[in-house]
């Protein structure tokens, strides 16, 4: 694959995913939820702590000079993401929204922290696509500059998917 296919597939992906899931937030819910569904929620954190506990440990691995070992958590941090994906758009699309009690005084910090893990989810996608991408085409030098700033960005994402998850957890009704 080329350099120039790879970018236009990445760029499709970085326009169509966050678009996906805001239509997800406009369209009406159904009133009918699935019962795996309500599982969704927790499987979400799982998969984020599992994906924070990876890329820590590729980042030691990488430290460490053990390439095959960083490329093999890479690579399953980063299925375990698209796993979060699909997880994420199916309880979206079938789970109703669920609110941070108005009146709970960590709520604008719920609101702070939820706020930036979209954003910042939003913001690391190509970036995660882009390392992946000069990763596996083994261009070492590419990989380790953008590297160095999407690791952080993706970790935190994923610690605040699970802080995210563990704060609003109480309120969920299925």
């Amino acid at each position: 694959m080329s350099d120039k296919l790879a970018f236009r597939i990445i760029a499709g992906v970085t326009i169509v995913v966050p678009l996906a899931v805001l239509l997800l937030y406009l369209l009406p819910k159904s009133g009918n939820v699935p019962g795996i569904i309500t599982h969704c929620p927790l499987l979400n954190a799982c998969l984020n702590g599992t994906c924070t506990v990876l890329l820590t440990l590729s980042f030691l691995a990488i430290r460490n000079k053990k390439v095959t070992i960083h490329k093999r958590l890479n690579i399953t941090a980063f299925i375990l993401s698209a796993l979060f994906l699909v997880s994420y758009i199916a309880y979206h699309f079938f789970g109703k929204e669920t609110l941070f009690p108005k009146d709970n005084p960590l709520r604008p910090l719920y609101l702070f922290i939820l706020t930036s893990h979209i954003t910042l989810s939003a913001v690391v996608l190509p970036m995660v696509l882009i390392s992946f991408y000069w990763g596996l085409t083994n261009n070492v030098i590419k990989h380790r500059k953008l590297a160095r700033w999407t690791l952080p960005i993706w970790l935190y994402v994923t610690i605040t998917g699970v802080v995210v998850y563990l704060m609003i957890s109480p309120y969920y009704q299925f």
